[in-house]
């Protein structure tokens, strides 16, 4: 499976709690498109969430990210990891 990194805009103010919860939410139903997201980070002062996944498409992730309630504005193949 491939890796990629997603990105949510417009998260100005994101607590952890909030961020842990989006997170759960993702993992509560990521084995329904064969994704597993391994880590979420957040900038609260700029809006900005990263998720980084391992996942069969860029779509699959996509779908369980709308399913969770927090569509992701970018996703991006990670195709080199050193």
């Amino acid at each position: 499976m491939a890796k990629f990194m997603d990105v949510h805009q417009n998260m100005a103010g994101i607590t952890a709690e909030e961020l842990r919860a989006a997170h759960m939410a993702d993992l509560a139903i990521e084995a329904d498109e064969g994704v597993h997201f391994e880590q979420a980070w957040a900038d609260p002062e700029a809006g900005v969430v990263y998720c980084l996944s391992e996942a069969p498409s860029k779509e699959a992730v996509q779908r369980i990210h709308e399913r969770a309630g927090h569509r992701a504005d970018e996703i991006h193949a990670v195709p080199l990891i050193v």
